[in-house]
Formats: C-alpha cells, structure tokens, sequence
C-alpha cells in the first residue's frame, strides 16, 4: 500500500492562482508566481500540478531545482530547468534566436560549439537571452518555467531570476518558483518583487486538521469516515499539519503494523505510549532498520552525499561494482525513497530533502563524522579527475568530518577558478565560508582573493572594507606582490565604476607595497589603471575655449595650466606605452589590450592615424591570445573611428556581426547606438528608428547605462534632424531620466542635437546658444566626442555672424577633429564663407561646389549647409546663392521641414527671384481639416500652434510677415469652427497626438 497521496488537499487558492496564471501566460501577459514554505508544506506539489496543467494546454514546460547539498553551481537550476525540455524535445531552431544562441550555450549544451573560449557574457546578458528563448518557446500558447527550492540556489541564478520577473509582465512566460522561507538572497528577492508588485507571493500554511483527514483518506484510498480516529489523531498531532511528514509517519504505521486493513475497514493498533520525540527521525530509522545491511549502508552513504548524488560518486566512495550498487537503488526506488532524476542520468535524489537529512540525523554523531571522513577520503583519491561540483562536495565532507582547514582549501581554490571564469558571486559565496574555516595561516591569501571576488561582483565597498582589514605586510616581499595585485584589480573594479578616489586610494595602497621599484609586470598593471583613471571626468582638465569670449588661439591665463596637463598626458601616453611594451614582453595579454585602449584614446587628440593604428594592436594581441572580449572592444572602436572619419558604417557592422555571433549582447547594443546616429547622420531615418527600437528596450533591461543613453540620445537627435520639437522634447526627457544630462554625452545632445533641432526651426541664435554651451561643458569635462559642433557646424556658424576670421578657422582645422567628414563640410563652408568675403568669389563658389559634392553621404548636412552659405553669399554677393536655395528649398520641403522651407524662399524672394507655389502638399493635411478647406500654407501655421507659440515666432519659422500670420489665424478659426486660439491651440495639439 502507497502512503502518498493522489490528490492536493487545502490548496485551492493555490491551484486557482495557477490556473488564472496559466490562461494569462497564453495570452502574452507573463506572471512571476512564487510560493514560500517550510519543507514538506507541499510546495512541489503545487508545482507538479503546475506542470501537469500545462502539458495539458500544449505550453512547453522547463523545470529545474537548485542542489540541496550545499554545493555552489552557478546556473544549476537553470541548466537543469532547460535540460529538462531539449533533451527530449531539441532546442528550438529559431532564427530571432540566433544572436542569442553564443550566450545561451553555458545553459544549453547542444549549441556549444568545440572548446575555443567565447564571450563571458555577463549576468545580465544570459538573463535577457533567456528571457528571448522563454518568449520564442511561448509565441504559440504560451510557456512555464519551474525553478524549485531557490533557498539553495546560487548567487547568477538569483539575478536571472530577478531581471525574468522584472521583464516578464508581457511576455507568454509564467515564472513559478519556490522557496522556504529561510534569511537570504532568494527570499529578499520575493519579497521585493512582492512590494514592488512585479511578482505574486503566497505563504503555505499547514494544513488543518479536517484537512489532514481528507489527505490520509486519500492516501489510505477510502473516505474521511473510514480512517480511524487514532491514527487520524496521531497524523494531525505530530505532523502539524505537513503534508510530507504525514506521509511519511502513515507509512511508517503501514509498516510496522499499526494500521492494518481487515476486510473492507482500516483499524489501528497503535499504543499509546510509542511516542516519535523527533518524528521523521524515528519513522526512517525504523524503516531503514528493515532493509538488509548492504542497502541501509548505501543509503546512508548517499544521504551522507545529499539530496541529489551522483552515481559514478557514490560508487567511488562505496568501492560497489555496477550490478551490486544498481541492484540496491533499485531497492530503495521500489521502496519510494529515491527516484532516478529524471535531468541527469547520471544522478539520484530522494524524494524529498527531508528523507536525507533524517537519515543522516538517524546515526549518532560520531558516526555521521566517520562516514563523512570515508567518503571524503574516497574522493580525495581521485580527485584530479574531479570537477568543481564534486570538490566542493569533497570540501563538504571535509568539513562534516572534523577537517575545517582542508575544507577551506578546498572552497578556496573552487572559489579562485570561479573568479576566473567571471562567476563572481558564486566565489564571493565559496571564498567567504573558505574564510571561516581556514587556518591563521591561510586566512590573508583568503581574504585578499574574497576582496577582489566583491569588486568584480560590482560590491565594491565590501571589496574596499575587506582590503581595509587585511593585516600589513613586509614591503617589497613577495605577499607585498600578491597584496599589491589585489589593490591593483580593486582599483580597476573602481575606475569602471568611475569611483575615481576609492580607486586612486587602491593604487597607491599598491605602489606603496610594491616600493619605488616595483616588478616590471607589476607597474604595467599600475600604470595602466592610472591612465584609465586620468581619464575620468574630474581627473584631467584640458584647456578649452570659452564660448562668446576667448577663443582658440588666444592668450589667456590658463595657458600655463594646459601646457602642465598637456606634460601630465604625455607622461601618462609614455607610461602606457611602456606597459604596452612589458606586457607584450612578459605575456600578459589582457594588460597588453588595456595598454593600447588607452593608448588609443590618448592618441585621439593627435589623429585617428595614431589611435587606429593602436586599436590594429590592440586587435592582433586579443587575436593572438583568444580574447574575444578585448577583440570585440577593439573591432567597435575600429568601427566607430572609420565611421566618425568617413561616414561609413561598414566596419561598425563588421563589429556587430562579431559581437553577435559571441552573443555579446552588451557591446552590440554599443554598436547599435553608434549604428542608430550614423544612419540618422546619413538622412537614413526609419533605418535608424528600427535600429533604435531593437535595442533601447534590451539596453535598458540590462541595465547597459551607456549604450542606453546613447540610444536615447540618438532618438532625439532623430527628431531634431527631421524637425519634429514634440518628438524631440519627448526624447529629451527619456534622454534626462536615463541620466544622460549627467553623461559624458552632454556635448553630443548640445551639438548634435539641439542646436540642429534651432537650425531647422530658423532660430539661429538659439542653436549658437546651444553651441556655445557644449563648449563650455567640454572645457570643464575633457571628452573625444568630435561631433559635438565644436569642429564644425560653430565655426561656419560664427564666420557668418562675422564672429571668427581666418585665425579661428585655421586653428580648429589644425584639430583632430577637422578630419571628420561630418565636419569637413562645414568647416570648407567656412572657408568658403570667409573667401567670398575676401573677394576670391570664385574660389569660394568651387569650394561650396565640392563641399557639397563630397557631403553626398550627408544629406540634411548638405542641404543646411547649403541654406546657410547661400545667405552668406546673397548678403556679400559671391557664389551662386540662388542655385543653392533652390536646391535646399526642395529637399526641406520633401522632408516636410517648413521653417527652413520657408525661409529659402524668402531668400529667393529677397534675390528678385520668382518663386514657385508647391501646389502639393495637400496630402500631408488631415482628412477632416482638408475638407474644411485648409490650405497647405495655413496647415504649416496649424502646425506649429501645438506648441502654443506667439504670432512672431510663428512668424520667424516660417519666413513670413506677422500680419500674413494673422491672417492665416482668422481663416483657421473660421474654418476649423473654434472660439478662439487658445481652443484651436488645443485641437492642433490633439491632431499631432493623433498623428504621432
């Protein structure tokens, strides 16, 4: 007779919860359900209803369980969860998931490919492939994932699940975890999510006695009515109301007698002084005693291993051949106390975690750490052909056996590999309890490795702490060396983090150490986090123009100061050139690629000659030595220069596809934002909002800050080229809560952005303004950005407001960034400008000729350029202005750009020129204002009234006369039947809402 039970009792809220969860998840509205619970209150029966529900509606269902043993597995439940699903039914072939697949390997096995090292994608970079392939598993009818017993699970499984419930809520993927409700990680993560109402939460109460009855009944296949009341009052009296435990102590009465079936009744027999102090203890030893001695000894054994046991370990420790050990597991299958997991093949589990934990209590405690001591003695025999997994199980063993010191070695050195594979939270976990376990002696080398595991798992003010309390060390020693190397991956951890003081305290912590002389190896490492600090915003201040006053080739007072930091720089190229050098030399490849980064940074300010031809470096080390990561970084930055100097985007593309096929999510979503601008550079607009919608949404879910904001800024920018202030303001604010107004991105939103949205709204001196102000924030803020106006659009812009001569203009085309082809064209618009003035008009006609010509690639650029030289041109009569305003009139036109539309045919007018009436441009008026009779002219006034602007500005954007805005005012008011302009303000507002 089976003591389980084949039905869930007092569970209904539950099971409705589930099922509601269940119909949401087909319909693409994804839930995080989570239940908390003691062990045994019957959480993975939920589950299995769960599953049992969905097979049921066809949902493809992945299921896993975090490992009870203690041991630390980065990714287990996952793994498990997915290996669940495709070994049966394969991995899905889908093509939308192809850029995920490099990612998504360290989960699922069949799509690594050979044992070439790839991308350590980050956390955040496998959760969101993740999240892609729940979405494709679900596109049909929806997908459940299962992930059991979280307490136990590892550091990277608990951020998945953390960025999955966070991303979930459209998408047709239910999340169903549990847990018990133990202090830790897993628990804090349900519990916010709860207050954040991004995940629902539901606390498993025991059952009640009535409840309790009804499940027995159901396990004793009867009803309520038929099972006697004393065994009813035993169950509900020491199980307290644990489905498990009544289970487990029914079987126990079955068992040995104290309740048998006579005929067609149940009767009990139970005395009443046959107490179970400790309950489940006592009900498994007494089964246990029932089984022959070879198979209590192997059961023993495999408890002793917990929950979940390997075979090929168990049989390692047992010393039992094949056929003797299977035919004891087959025994305690058939006796329901373990069961094939059904993930591995490789592995067993009990039935519940429970069942291990009492049979390992059932051995007096001298006995536990005998069998311990064995088991762990077995395994340190073999244990070069161990992997981590069973290390730490060794370690464990260790531990329950009385040897703490070998233990904490043991964790250590599982902890250290982790550290290299970039699993830092699972060896913050395994080098903090090495940490309490190890010998006085062990504890520096311990701490100092713990310190660096917190940095790199981004938990740096514990890293810093730690350091803090390290005891001191001789000077110049060969522990100064490791200690030194330990301040110096601190300080890195604080640069990219931009803790600029904490990581200059690190490195002077380490120079310290290391003495004046340091090991070549050594100072290359330092030195190349000093010039990665330097440059920071708030370490270095370059000498720059201030906007309206002192201009670039002046004197002023802080001359002196710029040639100081320009010496400082210089000293800082020499010493990264020198590290480049030693770490070349000494094979240290991955200072070697930060050496020639930096490099290639400082050479910027020098030409992109210099810095690509340290970015080639750079590229041919990470090549050398398989470092996709550095590989990949070189291959963007290679792209982005090529991209700024020509306009091309080939090898932008050349670098996606290599991040792509990494599945780096991270730097693709960086080279998507670089993609996004230069498509919106080349007048290439609905390119560039694809471009952004595929990875603004993805670069914010991973928290991927600087590509983010670079997307957002590109969007903006977007609608400031094609004249759209809505959309542009809209932009602006997503750009400003992403922070991006405290970016280094500033000068790009001033430059590229604003001050192009005021040209096209012919509001010239706004956009000087906003020029004007991007200077001034570089002079406080050292950046490369080079396509912030200051190399380009301000010059011409300032030569046609007769602000800068041919002195201004010679000193920025001697800048780096006068090699931008962007820039170029403004800049030869300049000098073209300043000729004409000069009284070389021809010359100064065939510079605007093959400006224009070579900004082909450019067509927004062209055509302004275009606009506003022609001004400069029919003021000082030079040139062909009236070819030139023709040319731009049309292409503002088209674009739909009315303000500069307009105002190039005031110039013709201006140039007693006849201007010909557009008599297109009714389609671009709405149905129902069409019909009233509006006019093309009046619709451009219509409009702009969304913005509620005055008759003068209205006036200035369109190149028009206030009194003809006033007429075009008192038609709409006739026409559109409002009462007056505050009520046809509101509709134009409305029909831009709908337009939009």
């Amino acid at each position: 007779m089976r003591a389980t039970s084949s039905v869930i009792v007092g569970r209904v809220a539950e099971t409705c919860l589930l099922g509601n969860a269940l119909d949401d998840a087909s319909r693409r509205s994804g839930r995080a359900v989570f239940f908390v619970g003691d062990a045994g209150i019957g959480k993975s029966r939920l589950v299995g209803e769960c599953a049992y529900r969905a097979y049921a509606r066809d949902m493809p269902v992945l299921r896993g369980r975090a490992t009870s043993t203690g041991l630390v597995v980065p990714f287990r439940p996952l793994i498990e969860a997915l290996s669940s699903r495709f070994r049966a039914a394969g991995p899905p072939t889908d093509p939308e998931l192809d850029p995920y697949r490099p990612a998504l390997a360290r989960l699922v096995p069949e799509w690594r490919q050979g044992s070439s090292p790839g991308y350590p994608e980050t956390v955040v970079e496998l959760a969101e492939a993740l999240l892609r392939l729940l979405s494709v598993l679900g596109k049909e009818h929806g997908c459940v994932i299962l992930l059991e017993d979280l307490h136990d699970s590892d550091t990277e499984t608990i951020a998945v699940v953390e960025y999955v419930i966070d991303n979930v809520a459209e998408l047709p993927v239910l999340l169903l975890g549990t847990l018990r409700p133990e202090p830790g990680a897993a628990l804090d993560l349900v519990r916010s999510a709860e207050q954040r109402q991004v995940a629902t939460v539901r606390e498993l109460t025991p059952l009640g006695e009535a409840e309790v009855l009804e499940m027995t009944a159901s396990c004793l296949e009867t009803t309520p009515e038929e099972v006697p009341q004393a065994t009813h009052e035993r169950l509900a009296g020491r199980a307290g109301g644990n489905p498990y435990l009544v289970e487990v102590l029914l079987a126990d009465l079955l068992d040995s007698g104290q309740l048998r079936r006579s005929g067609d009744r149940w009767q009990a027999h139970c005395s009443p002084d046959a107490a179970v102090p400790t309950g489940v203890v006592r009900s498994w030893a007494r089964r246990l005693d029932r089984f022959d001695a070879p198979v209590r000894e192997v059961l023993l054994c495999a408890a002793t291993l917990g929950s979940q046991f390997s075979v090929t370990v168990l049989q390692t420790v047992t010393g039992l051949d094949d056929r003797t050990l299977f035919s004891h597991l087959r025994s305690a299958v058939e006796a329901s106390i373990i069961a094939p997991d059904g993930a591995d093949p490789d592995r067993y589990t009990f039935r519940h975690a429970l069942t291990a934990e009492a049979l390992v209590a059932s051995l007096a405690p001298a006995e536990r750490a005998a069998m311990a001591r064995r088991a762990a003695h077995s395994l340190e025999a073999v244990a070069q052909q161990l992997g981590d997994e069973q290390l730490q199980l060794m370690a464990s063993l260790q531990m329950a056996g009385g040897d703490r010191h070998g233990a904490a070695r043991q964790f250590a050195a599982v902890g250290r590999r982790m550290l290299a594979a970039g699993a830092s939270g699972s060896a913050v976990i395994l080098l903090d309890r090495a940490r309490s376990l190890a010998h006085t002696s062990d504890v520096r080398a311990v701490t100092e490795s713990l310190a660096v595991a917190h940095a790199e798992a981004g938990e740096l003010d514990t890293a810093l702490a730690l350091a803090g309390e390290l005891p001191p060390v001789p000077a110049r020693s060969e522990a100064a060396e490791q200690r030194g190397e330990t301040h110096v991956r601190i300080a890195w951890a604080a640069v990219m983090a931009e803790r600029t003081e904490e990581a200059a305290g690190q490195i002077r912590a380490a120079r310290s150490l290391l003495g004046a002389t340091p090991p070549p190896e050594k100072e290359a490492a330092l030195d190349v986090v000093e010039g990665h600090l330097a440059l920071l915003p708030g370490q270095s201040r370059p000498e720059q123009p201030q906007p309206g006053g002192t201009h670039l080739g002046q004197s002023h007072p802080g001359q002196e100061r710029a040639a100081r930091e320009g010496e400082a720089r210089q000293a800082v190229r020499d010493a990264a050139r020198r590290a480049a050098a030693v770490a070349e030399e000494r094979n240290l490849p991955v200072v070697a690629c930060q050496a020639w980064q930096l490099l290639a940074l400082l050479s910027r300010e020098h030409g992109f000659d210099e810095a690509d031809s340290c970015l080639e470096r750079m590229l041919s080390v990470a090549e050398q030595h398989a470092l996709p990561v550095w590989r990949v970084e070189a291959l963007v930055r290679l792209g982005a220069n090529t991209f700024m100097r020509t306009g091309d985007p080939a090898r932008l593309e050349t670098a996606r596809t290599a991040a792509e096929s990494l599945g780096a999510l991270v730097p693709t979503q960086t080279v998507d934002g670089l993609l996004a601008m230069n498509a919106v550079m080349r007048g290439e607009w609905d390119g560039a909002q694809e471009i952004i919608e595929r990875s603004v949404a993805a670069s914010a879910r991973t928290r991927n800050l600087g590509a983010h904001r670079y997307l957002l800024l590109a969007s903006a920018t977007l609608a400031a080229h094609r004249g759209r202030r809505r959309d542009l303001d809209r932009a602006l604010v997503r750009f400003r809560r992403a922070g991006g107004e405290e970016s280094l991105l500033v000068p790009l939103q001033l430059g590229l952005c604003r001050a192009f949205a005021a040209l096209l709204e012919e509001d010239r001196g706004q956009a000087l303004a906003d020029l004007d102000a991007s200077l001034a924030w570089e002079s406080e803020h050292p950046s490369f950005f080079y396509l912030s106006g200051r190399h380009g659009l301000r010059p011409l812009l300032r030569t046609i407001e007769g602000l800068d001569g041919r002195a201004e203009l010679a000193t920025v085309l001697g800048s780096p960034g006068a090699d931008l082809a962007w820039n170029q064209l403004f800049l030869r618009l300049a000098d073209a400008v300043l000729r004409g003035r000069e009284g070389d008009t021809e010359r100064a006609a065939r510079m605007v000729r093959s400006a224009v010509a070579d900004a082909a690639a450019f067509p927004l650029a062209r055509h302004l350029g275009l606009r506003l030289a022609a001004g400069a041109a029919l003021a000082e009569k030079w040139g062909e202005p009236v070819a030139w305003l023709r040319a731009a009139e049309e292409y503002f036109y088209a674009a739909g750009i009315q303000p500069v539309a307009a105002a190039c045919r005031a110039g013709l007018r201006q140039a007693g020129v006849s201007v010909g009436q557009h008599r297109g441009g009714w389609d671009r008026i709405p149905a129902r204002l069409r019909t009233s009779g509006v006019t093309p002219r009046e619709y451009e006034v219509f409009v702009l009234l969304a913005e509620r602007p005055g008759n003068q500005q209205i006036a200035r954007r369109l190149s028009i006369s206030p009194r003809t805005v006033e007429k075009h005012m008192a038609s709409l008011l006739s026409k559109t039947g409002r009462s007056d302009r505050a009520a046809l303000c509101e509709f134009s507002a409305e029909c831009a809402a709908e337009h939009d």
